[in-house]
């Protein structure tokens, strides 16, 4: 059988179309085919978790002592400055009285008797404070001994510890509340007795506390009414923190919790303790103009640093909740489904929807309580482009486990 050249010709053409369709098809097709979406990965680990609440708050005097004018009068130039330390009955100011007219003279008198009553409302508290106390005491004993034979975790001992702490501070203010009340009692009936018979004699305002004068409010000599504020005392050894939450906050801190002290000028961190939280809200208005309830909450430090003094600005963060070992992923990668909450696992390259149960959580990172395991890669930032059963691939610049 004879073949020509022309044959071949032919067919060595055919053979070349065929191949150049078929690689030019194989370069559409691979062109158009869905590759895999790049998307950032994290790993659902286990490892430590706290959920902290942060605001702004400040330092101010523990016991604060507000001396003003008990009646009215010219009070002498005022000699002491802001910084000063002051012992217990020092003179602070002199004040000459006006004559009473008999309208102020019963209002004088009414002040007296609302003061003296003050004073024995005082004492009340103090019998029940220190009643407290001694409860407080006797508890703390019989928590000590269970807790040596072991029929108590010792965390119950800390909280009895706190507690009889707790009750002796309140004791101490009430005690120094009572020095307060007799102070302007004893001010109160000294101004009567002068203004009775004015002329040259003058009424002494005596510091009613050892501390350091915190504030002056004017050195000159003036005339004031009655009730007006001279000055302000405070004892630089005993400061505390207050800060002001929003009130659904507020429900999750209790007396004892940690709070740490943050950017307040130092180096380092401070720690301390939640002593109260306020039981009333206060209106304020927002810097966008929307009115929030807020709740003071004061702390106790357990370390005052000499630099800090009364009114000065501190972050505060109270530590909600915290646990050393929970099973976690980044707060990024949870989205909502309905009323749960779900996250994109990978599987064999594609990406698995999947429902989970979530616990605490921060602004970082979320308690897994049920639906993954530990080592299970999840995705991050999940978009509109993810759908159950898409395929994926890692991207090589984001990817990681959850902190």
């Amino acid at each position: 059988m004879k073949l020509s050249f022309a044959h071949f010709s032919w067919s060595w053409e055919r053979l070349f179309w065929i191949v150049t369709t078929g690689l030019i098809a194989a370069f559409v097709l691979y062109a158009y085919w869905p590759k895999p979406l790049l998307v950032d990965m994290a790993t659902a680990t286990e490892g430590p978790l706290r959920v902290v609440l942060e605001q702004e708050g400040e330092v101010r005097a523990h016991d604060r002592y507000l001396v003003s004018a008990p009646v009215s009068g010219r009070v002498q130039r005022i000699e002491r400055h802001a910084g000063e330390e002051v012992r217990q009955g020092e003179v602070l100011a002199v004040l000459l009285p006006l004559p009473l007219s008999a309208l102020e003279r019963e209002q004088q008198q009414a002040r007296l008797a609302a003061a003296e009553a003050a004073v024995r409302e005082a004492e009340q508290y103090l019998q029940q404070a220190q009643a407290e106390a001694a409860q407080a005491e006797r508890e703390r004993m019989r928590t000590q001994d269970l807790v040596a034979k072991k029929f108590l975790a010792p965390q119950v001992a800390e909280q009895s510890r706190l507690a009889l702490l707790t009750s002796r501070a309140q004791v101490e203010a009430t005690q120094a509340r009572i020095k307060v009340l007799q102070y302007e009692s004893q001010a109160l009936r000294s101004a009567l007795q002068l203004q009775q018979r004015p002329g040259s004699a003058a009424l002494s305002l005596r510091a009613p506390a050892s501390g350091k004068i915190l504030r002056v409010e004017s050195d000159s000599e003036r005339v004031v009414a009655a009730g007006t504020p001279l000055l302000t005392l405070g004892n630089p050894q005993r400061m505390e923190i207050v800060a002001d939450v929003l009130s659904q906050d507020a429900v999750r801190l209790r007396p004892g919790m940690v709070v740490e002290i943050r950017q307040w000028g130092g180096s380092g961190v401070l720690s301390g303790r939640v002593r109260t939280v306020e039981p009333y809200a206060i209106t304020k208005v927002s810097a966008l103009g929307i009115e929030e309830k807020r709740v003071n909450v004061i702390a106790d430090l357990e370390r005052l640093p000499p630099e800090l003094g009364d009114g000065y600005r501190v972050e505060v963060a109270f530590v909600v909740w915290e646990s050393a070992q929970v099973l976690k992923v980044p707060a990024s990668a949870l989205f909502r489904r309905g009323a749960q909450w779900a996250v994109f696992v990978r599987q064999q390259g594609r990406a698995r929807e999947r429902l989970v149960q979530i616990g605490e959580r921060n602004a970082d990172e979320a308690q897994i309580v049920q639906g993954l395991q530990a080592g299970e890669e999840v995705l991050m930032y999940p978009g509109n482009q993810v759908r159950d059963g898409t395929r994926i691939s890692p991207s090589p610049r984001r990817s990681g486990a959850a902190r």
